[in-house]
């Protein structure tokens, strides 16, 4: 089978293959790639969300795979060339032109700032569920951006 990046369903047959091949893998309930902060501020900043029951799926699988992430919730602290390994990847998706692609643009924004501030810091993190115990600062940040606030 020859993929198709330039379909929805392509590329959710793109994620189940690549899934298929992480063992144990189990999507997360959010993620996101993050990055340290430029400012005095100790909050990781998360140029793009994807809260629960969000619909970009190949992004995470992908991301996962260049970090070694299976399941659970996790924070991995991301290398330019991870990061950009994950763009090179999911780049091929943009001929899918029905579909935005704000992982893409939000990976390639940390990208450009780790290329002009190398003194800040990507992560990428995973939260398999809201309430598996918090696995860092970046994780705490993440959470309160998908959690919908106390009534």
């Amino acid at each position: 089978m020859t993929a198709d990046w330039s379909t929805p369903e392509g590329l959710a047959e793109i994620k189940a293959a690549l899934a298929a091949t992480i063992e144990g893998w189990r999507s997360p309930v959010a993620y996101a790639v993050g990055i340290s902060p430029a400012s005095s501020s100790p909050e990781v900043e998360f140029p793009h969300v994807n809260p629960p029951g969000g619909t970009h799926g190949l992004p995470c699988v992908i991301l996962a795979a260049v970090v070694g992430h299976a399941h659970g919730s996790a924070t991995y602290e991301l290398s330019a060339q991870q990061l950009s390994q994950a763009v090179e990847t999911l780049a091929p998706a943009e001929a899918c032109t029905s579909l935005s692609h704000p992982n893409l643009a939000a990976w390639r924004e940390v990208l450009e700032e780790l290329g002009s501030n190398p003194a800040r810091t990507a992560y990428a993190v995973f939260v398999g569920d809201l309430d598996d115990p918090v696995t860092s600062a970046a994780d705490a940040t993440l959470r309160t951006l998908v959690q919908p606030p106390p009534s």
